[in-house]
């Protein structure tokens, strides 16, 4: 096996700089995470709940509280990823992953179901988009934005995929049935692409960051080069940089899973059909695909932090937008809206953390920012939850987490850098 990728990893080098294959695997990663994401249990949130018999406040609750447990293992991946490689870590994780699309729909009840929603979330939305972003920094410096939303495009691939395929199958075989072709459909295609194209750095290969010069043949264990720089977690934690990009990330992943996790309803409840809610995922989904390279070249050429404010600024715009849904036109707006949000949100998950703090222990560093984000994602949809239960109404909840990016948009404007500027920054 280990022959055949060197084959393939030659051919393709002769063509074109390999990392460009990386960033098509880890791509084709993000969108298998979809069955771990908050846009495809969206869809499942109806059935589940005349099924099981849970009310919408016991359902976001835990799933809040499972997505918050889950989080407290992702500094352990990181360092996995760290000490093991992002590539043997992610073919671990695909596996794990289509097991527990498969027990999802075994669940008998709310326990067995909070340990599923846990599973999903840990592995699907945590380390899987942990060790495709970590694969990608790895391989690209100058070019990192470009490379990460074209990455991100898996995401919104999967955005377009999932809800409507899995309303599909609600439709046909039901809905716990449908998670096992989730988990199938997963093992099918992310393991021979892990096995036969992915490559943890770019030295194993004789190569550098953004494509290069091959290393000299009588370079010793060129296969061995460590990334230049990088922080340590402990040196990153010292830092005013780290507290501003993980709270920005914490309040991107809190409302943008909340807005995910309660579309289908939120339409719904303004007098729109399920069917066409799920479809509004694909249009945000192609909005996202327009806007992503743009996005990515522009961080790559413009300040980090004013794009960081900008993005959260967009956030707060989806949030308000959607309290105005009433009809498809004013859907499609909330739709085009909240695909500009996605494309920025997902892109800066990846690219700020090896931005200000290097290469050498991202993993580390990563799995920690993401333990941050994935907590926000486990409270974002407890509020609403709480809001509809009490109130019978979205929209007053909405205004008010609308004001928390338009803060966080000021704060990372103090953004420092933390040590010496990789190339092209």
């Amino acid at each position: 096996m280990i022959r055949y990728r060197e084959r393939i990893a030659a051919a393709v080098g002769a063509r074109v700089f390999y990392g460009w294959a990386i960033v098509l695997v880890a791509g084709v990663a993000i969108m298998a995470s979809g069955p771990g994401q908050s846009h495809t249990f969206s869809v499942f949130i109806d059935p589940i709940s005349r099924d099981l018999g849970i009310g919408a406040t016991a359902l976001s609750g835990a799933y809040g509280f499972a997505t918050l447990v889950a989080a407290f293992g992702l500094p352990l991946m990181g360092r996995l990823v760290d000490r093991h490689g992002p590539s043997r870590m992610m073919l671990i994780v695909v596996v794990l992953l289509g097991a527990a699309c498969i027990a999802f729909g075994l669940v008998p009840g709310m326990v067995w179901l909070a340990f599923a929603f846990g599973a999903l979330r840990f592995l699907g939305q945590g380390s899987l988009m942990l060790t495709s972003a970590n694969v990608v920094s790895q391989w690209f410096s100058r070019k990192r934005g470009l490379a990460m939303s074209m990455m991100m495009l898996g995401f919104s691939a999967s955005m377009a995929v999932h809800p409507p395929a899995s309303q599909w199958l609600i439709e046909q075989v039901g809905w716990r049935e449908a998670w096992f072709w989730l988990g199938l459909s997963t093992w099918i295609v992310m393991v021979p692409l892990i096995l036969l194209l992915l490559h943890d750095v770019p030295e194993r290969l004789g190569l550098v960051p953004d494509g290069g010069a091959r290393e000299t043949a009588s370079a010793p264990g060129a296969s061995r080069v460590s990334p230049a720089w990088g922080l340590t977690l402990a040196e990153a934690l010292r830092t005013r940089t780290f507290y501003i990009v993980a709270a920005g990330l914490f309040t991107m992943s809190m409302l943008v899973t909340s807005l995910h996790f309660f579309q289908v309803a939120i339409f719904t409840h303004h007098g729109l059909s399920a069917t066409m809610a799920a479809w509004i995922f694909p249009l945000s989904a192609v909005t996202a695909v327009v806007v992503q390279p743009f996005f990515g070249r522009s961080l790559d050429r413009f300040a980090t932090p004013r794009m960081f404010g900008a993005s959260l600024l967009v956030l707060c715009a989806s949030l308000v937008s959607i309290t105005l849904v009433r009809d498809p036109l004013t859907a499609v707006i909330y739709g085009v809206i909240f695909g500009v949000n996605n494309a920025a949100s997902i892109t800066l998950f990846g690219y700020l953390w090896p931005r200000y703090f290097g290469r050498r222990y991202l993993g580390s560093i990563q799995g920690t920012g993401q333990m941050i984000g994935v907590v926000g994602a486990s409270l974002g949809p407890l509020p609403l939850g709480i809001a509809v239960d009490l109130t019978g109404d979205y929209s007053v909840m909405l205004w008010s987490l609308a004001v928390i990016p338009l803060l966080m948009a000021v704060l990372t404007q103090f953004l420092k850098e933390t040590g010496p500027a990789e190339p092209g920054h």
